[in-house]
């Protein structure tokens, strides 16, 4: 049976990457109560959803009622612009969020923080890069957790064979890769061309979801926030996914990331079960003798 954690947006309500405030539409006490109920071992946060969290009960609270909810993988996200001038001393917004994910993450004792790349073009040269995403896993490390770089088809890092040679050039053992499926796919990145750029060490994360054969729309951001499938309910080898990722030697837990329209206007634990029990399915598919 594998482990499954109902990722940020897969427990957030209403709530959606790129707002001005991230916040979940419920309580961290109801969403808390119900992904443990639904059979998940573990949830993620935002920034937004911790400032609320330090704000009311304080992170040791917070870590309290993940325990008290038998909940033992807690994932915290999303440091951005960790490239840019003032970051590192806490000069600039990303660099205090920054500093607000490395205290969350000492208290709640989540394995990783999830980074962002940046909107924008592909860059041609990683180099300039190196030694900032460097640095960041060294704070990483400090506080015993690792930086897990999540490339996306619409950011400077635009493919996993991409974010995989910038992990290698940072050579950390606090930094590695979020692999998200849906960026897999979008960037056209094959399952072939994925099992040959990654290595057990360096994958920290695996996040699953399903889509459409095609984009909808002209843009991949709306896209992605809009229109992912549940698990085995898309056009995309999800099962193929699972069975590549454990040749690599990734054993879980498994991140199920669902971000849709449909998604957000069920009830939260109508939601976190379609999102458990599809990805499920995906797994026994997975395991099932090929024929």
């Amino acid at each position: 049976m594998p482990e499954l954690v109902a990722t940020c947006w897969t427990s957030a309500g209403g709530a959606v990457p790129g707002a001005a405030d991230q916040r979940s539409t419920f309580t961290l006490e109801d969403r808390v109560r119900e992904v443990a109920q639904t059979g998940w071992v573990g949830m993620g946060l935002v920034a937004d959803d911790l400032v609320a969290g330090r704000d009311t009960i304080g992170f040791d609270g917070l870590r309290a009622l993940l325990q008290d909810n038998g909940l033992h993988h807690i994932e915290v996200e999303l440091v951005q612009d960790w490239w840019l001038p003032g970051f590192e001393d806490g000069q600039t917004d990303a660099g205090r969020r920054a500093e607000l994910l490395l205290e969350a993450t000492a208290a709640l004792g989540a394995p990783f923080i999830k980074v962002g790349p940046g909107i924008g073009p592909a860059v041609d040269d990683i180099g300039p890069l190196v030694a900032p995403l460097r640095r960041l896993a060294e704070r990483a490390a400090a506080v015993g957790t690792r930086v897990a770089l999540e490339p996306l088809p619409f950011a400077h890092i635009a493919s996993m064979p991409q974010g995989a040679e910038l992990v290698r050039a940072v050579d950390h053992p606090a930094c590695g890769l979020a692999v998200d499926y849906w960026h897999v796919f979008r960037a056209n990145t094959s399952l072939t061309e994925l099992a040959a750029c990654l290595s057990p060490e360096i994958v920290v994360a695996v996040e699953l979801c399903d889509a459409d054969r095609e984009m909808q729309g002209t843009e991949l951001f709306p896209d992605t926030r809009d229109h992912r499938r549940y698990c085995g309910e898309g056009d995309q080898d999800v099962a193929g996914f699972i069975r590549t990722m454990r040749e690599v030697g990734f054993g879980g837990p498994w991140g199920v990331e669902i971000l849709s329209i449909e998604h957000r206007a069920l009830p939260l634990r109508d939601a976190l079960i379609r999102a458990r029990d599809t990805a499920l399915a995906c797994f026994d598919e997975a395991s099932a003798p090929r024929t």
